[in-house]
């Protein structure tokens, strides 16, 4: 008997091993029509078509996982949910950490993507981690991709910048110079990336207030263009940074005290190469220098109206930053008060939309990352199962048996749960409904016949059902109160002598809950979203009390 399931086994993974073999062709092939399609969708920025074909190509074992993560990164940051994308990049950078010479390129991209976006949410710890092994990485190593060790360096003059180690940060910029020096020389000096490195250097100068050194550096820069131009460049976009130089400089000369010098620069530049928000941002910026006020509303202006056709209704507090405030400042120093004031009118407005904005966006990416490790718990069970059925293919069928008694077994189980659930929902809309004929009753009674607590008590259950003030997690007895114009100790005694006792918790997680079913039952929306409208942020906590109130998770019941 042994004998034979061993003869089994091995007859089983030879059929296994043939199969593997012979089709490498095809593979390619498969390989070619899938980075085919990944392009084209890339093209049209279509996030789920993208997303989905990563996922074919993974599974498929055309692309491992960590070049996986990185492309999902990559389409997440296109799509400007950055939250994921920072998700996905840590995760490639990890998953090549052991082993970087898989693909430096890919290992390193994903590192700097991570950092900066590590960065710009201010964990600038955190984004120093990830450069100095990175950096250190690099020391030596000819396979290190030489631009994103100038990029690395650029990221680590910004940081000294943040931690004001300003003459730090000049020393880095000078490094990066070189180091795009070394790599130019290897790839026939290449303008572009000397005229990208000068404007950053600039920049950090400009930052550290040594202005001179900044005009030498747009200089430089103007020459890294000039360059470029003689290598047949795009025109176009030589066209634009030209402007970008001029405008820069004309600023860099005003703040220096040369301002016909700087008046004359911004006078000579054609508007054609003033092309989109950073050129009107820079040009609004000199002109607040030169005291220009009307002028530089204009620029914010056009960048407003250019931005509000994509975002305009994703106002996030960056863009009250960046856009609305220095309008309004313009508009101020420009003795334009009554414009002022309906930007200023307009700020109040943002500054909710954006919190709202905010809130909901923070919800929605969290969900999609919760999701995401599910996907992935579900896709590494697969491979696993995968693994072993290769190898115990025949023996697999010995338990067919079992595993038919056991789904048997399971289906008559879900049936129970399922009776059970459905049970229980009755028992809870019984009770739904008996407690709102209470209401009736309560809101129906003549004022006179209620004692004091009775009339607050009915107050109350008006407001938590016409406002809703239970969707802010931080309602509790003194928010209520203060809502109702009352004391906090009566808002208890009436929820204690009119609710069989319940504490104000217990009041207020009643509506939330209620507000969740509804919910459950009106909607599609994530339960983690739900949680959030409901004013119960954390999930596990949504859970727990629903399931102690209703006998069931929200997901069983959004299923009855």
């Amino acid at each position: 008997m042994k004998q034979t399931i061993y003869l089994i086994l091995l007859c089983t993974l030879l059929v296994l091993t043939m199969g593997c073999t012979g089709n490498g062709t095809s593979n390619d092939v498969k390989a070619k029509a899938a980075w085919h399609q990944y392009s084209e969708a890339h093209k049209a920025k279509d996030l789920k078509r993208i997303l989905a074909i990563i996922d074919s190509m993974e599974t498929e074992n055309i692309i491992g996982t960590p070049k996986a993560d990185h492309l999902r990164g990559l389409a997440y940051d296109q799509g400007w949910q950055m939250q994921i994308a920072e998700h996905f990049y840590k995760k490639s950078y990890e998953g090549y950490a052991s082993d970087p010479s898989q693909d430096w390129h890919t290992y390193t991209d994903a590192g700097y993507r991570w950092a900066c976006l590590r960065f710009s949410r201010g964990d600038t710890e955190g984004a120093l981690g990830v450069i100095s092994k990175l950096m250190h990485q690099a020391e030596g190593n000819e396979a290190f991709p030489k631009r994103i060790e100038s990029a690395l360096l650029m990221l680590m003059a910004n940081v000294q910048l943040q931690l004001h180690q300003f003459d730090e940060a000049k020393l880095t910029g000078q490094k990066v110079y070189e180091a795009v020096q070394q790599f130019n020389d290897n790839e026939h000096r290449e303008g572009w990336n000397m005229a990208w490195a000068c404007m950053n250097i600039s920049d950090i100068h400009h930052k550290t207030g040594d202005i001179e050194e900044a005009l030498e550096w747009i200089d430089r820069c103007a020459q890294g263009l000039a360059l470029a131009e003689q290598e047949h460049h795009d025109s176009l976009m030589i066209e634009e940074w030209k402007g970008h130089v001029a405008l820069l400089r004309a600023l860099y000369q005003q703040e220096s005290g040369h301002a016909a010098e700087a008046a004359a620069t911004y006078a000579a530049i054609p508007h054609s190469r003033l092309m989109e928000p950073r050129s009107y941002t820079e040009a609004a910026d000199y002109l607040m220098a030169a005291g220009r006020y009307n002028e530089a509303a204009y620029w914010y202006e056009q960048i407003d109206s250019t931005y509000l056709a994509t975002d305009g209704a994703k106002m996030t507090f960056d863009i009250i930053a960046t856009r609305l405030s220095p309008r309004y400042t313009a508009y101020r120093k420009a003795g334009r008060n009554a414009d002022a004031m309906v930007i200023g009118d307009s700020i109040s407005a943002a500054i909710d939309s954006a919190l709202v904005w905010q809130k909901k966006n923070d919800a929605a990416e969290l969900a999609v990352i919760y999701q995401t490790h599910e996907k992935e718990l579900a896709l590494n069970n697969a491979k696993a199962e995968t693994r072993i059925h290769r190898i115990l293919l025949v023996s697999a069928i010995l338990l067919i048996l079992l595993i038919s008694y056991l789904l048997w077994r399971t289906y008559k189980n879900n049936q129970l749960l399922t009776a059970k659930n459905r049970k229980l929902y009755d028992e809870i809309e019984q009770r739904r409904k008996e407690e709102q004929q209470e209401m009736v009753q309560l809101q129906a009674a003549p004022e006179e016949q209620l004692t004091a607590e009775q009339q607050l008590y009915r107050r109350l259950c008006l407001l938590m059902d016409e406002q809703q003030p239970y969707t802010d997690e931080t309602l509790n007895r003194n928010a209520l109160a203060r809502l109702l114009g009352t004391n906090a100790k009566y808002v208890e005694q009436a929820i204690r002598q009119c609710s069989k006792g319940e504490t104000v918790s217990d009041f207020i997680n009643r509506y939330r809950l209620e507000h969740v079913a509804r919910l459950l039952k009106t909607t599609d929306d994530p339960i983690a979203i739900i949680g959030v409208l409901s004013g119960i942020p954390s999930r596990t906590t949504l859970i727990r009390i629903f399931r102690n109130a209703y006998g069931m998770t929200p997901s069983e019941y959004r299923k009855i």
